[in-house]
């Protein structure tokens, strides 16, 4: 059995800048959410007795005014205490209008819908932020991520095995996949051994068998190869050109097709993108197809700085945008302000509706994810820059909203939930019902987070 002892220094460094930035990540997320109980209980009049980072014994705090600031030892969520949160606490007509439970039905709902409101917030300042910038922003849908072959690799192992353009590849050696992502990361790590495909096309399923082929990828280590089929992404053809860029400099449109760079015949997004970052501050010859003639181009990729598990190096960008990748852009702060609610209104829908297809089985429930992902993603963002580790924070917050309005007792949704009930039945559900559902729910959340710890055990030990 491998020791923790026997691990190489640099092993130990990594371990310690993940846990350092699934801390922050998930401070800041926390801290908002709880901020959101914070204010909207201060405004509507309720006193707030604790305001907690993190659960159980406390590591420290300060009292400040009538609310006791802490960190606590768990740091995996907080909470902010109310005054009267149980009905026997107030005693006085003063404790009665400082009291949660006796406030008012709107009262109470605005208290507990603030927390994941102010998540939701928390993702629009950064996306507006973000796009005020100039810089584009991803906002995906599902048919941008879904398992269908949109471009192939000519005579690559997926090519041979028979797939083509417009398959959908649902299942990989009976393992169930809805995402490139899953796909891709089943083929890289499945170290050379033929996979089982099962394919649809035009409504039937088809049985196939690709065995994947060895790459270069920036960063990887050659002791630990990466491996592809061939099914790449999206094809080579241009949506949209940045203003000012390399690609608008030299003449690329949208619309444009990429047949070949500097002679080398391109049939993959991937593949035009390898050529550009393998070039930067090179002039490359482009040849595209448009309006259905080919047309000769000269590009000269700017140089960016790129650091990769702690390495960095020179890549080169053009500034386009393909079939598939859902950027949006801003031309200015006003265009931003609007377009950031557009950005949070597709990550919260695409988290939603991902939501519902894992309950329902459309998506495997193996990429519910745990702390340790958590702490993987936050450690892997930290590594490419600060932007990225903010457009993680944005994309959490929506996430942790999103959860938290679900019906499930225990969370801000189950209140929800009971406060509807409230509003329909004129009073309250009783003591003993509500301590019920908040017993089945704690059973499951406890659940979900045992099976989203076990899905990260899996994810480590299949490596």
């Amino acid at each position: 059995m491998t020791s923790a002892f026997a691990w190489s220094p640099d092993t130990l460094w990594l371990l310690l800048q993940k846990a350092w930035w699934f801390l922050v990540v998930l401070g800041v997320l926390v801290a908002f959410h709880e901020l959101g109980h914070f204010l909207a209980a201060r405004w509507v009049g309720v006193k707030v007795l604790k305001f907690s980072i993190g659960f159980g014994p406390k590591i420290f705090g300060r009292q400040v005014g009538e609310t006791e600031y802490l960190v606590s030892a768990v740091p995996l969520g907080g909470y902010v205490k109310l005054f009267g949160e149980d009905e026997t606490e107030a005693t006085t007509p003063d404790d009665r209008r400082r009291s949660f439970s006796h406030q008012g039905l709107w009262g109470k709902v605005l208290i507990v819908a603030a927390g994941p409101g102010f998540n939701f917030i928390l993702a629009y300042l950064i996306f507006a932020g973000w796009l005020s910038t100039g810089s584009p922003l991803f906002v995906p849908t599902f048919r941008d991520l879904s398992a269908d072959v949109e471009a192939l690799v000519p005579e690559s192992p997926a090519s041979v095995a028979g797939i083509e353009v417009g398959d959908r590849i649902v299942r990989v050696n009976g393992q169930d996949i809805s995402t490139k992502t899953e796909l891709l990361d089943i083929v890289s790590r499945s170290k050379g051994q033929p996979l089982s495909l099962e394919v649809r096309r035009e409504g039937q399923l088809k049985m196939l068998t690709a065995t994947p082929v060895p790459i270069t990828v920036d960063g990887a280590s050659p002791d630990e190869p990466l491996y592809t089929i061939g099914v790449e992404e999206t094809p080579p053809l241009v949506t949209s050109v940045m203003q000012g860029s390399p690609a608008s400099m030299g003449g690329l449109q949208p619309g444009d097709r990429v047949v070949s760079i500097e002679g080398h015949t391109i049939y993959t997004w991937a593949q035009m993108t390898t050529q550009v970052r393998e070039h930067p501050e090179k002039p490359l010859t482009f040849e595209v197809l448009r309006e259905g003639r080919r047309t000769t181009l000269t590009v000269t990729p700017a140089s960016e700085k790129l650091t990769i598990n702690g390495q960095t190096s020179e890549v080169g960008k053009i500034g386009i945008s393909g079939p598939g990748r859902a950027l949006m852009r801003s031309d200015n702060v006003a265009e931003a302000v609007y377009q950031g609610l557009e950005a949070t209104w597709g990550w919260t829908e695409l988290t939603a509706v991902g939501l519902y297809k894992m309950i329902v089985g459309d998506i495997s429930s193996k990429n519910i994810g745990g702390p340790l992902t958590i702490a993987n993603i936050s450690g892997e963002a930290a590594s490419q820059g600060a932007s990225s580790v903010i457009f993680l924070i944005a994309i959490l917050s929506i996430n942790l909203g999103v959860l938290n309005l679900l019906p499930i007792p225990i969370l801000d949704g189950g209140h929800l939930l009971f406060f509807l009930i409230e509003g329909i039945l004129r009073k309250p559900l009783g003591e003993r019902q509500r301590e019920v559902a908040q017993q089945v729910g704690l059973v499951l959340l406890v659940g979900v987070m045992i099976f989203a710890f076990w899905n990260d055990l899996e994810r480590i030990f299949s490596r």
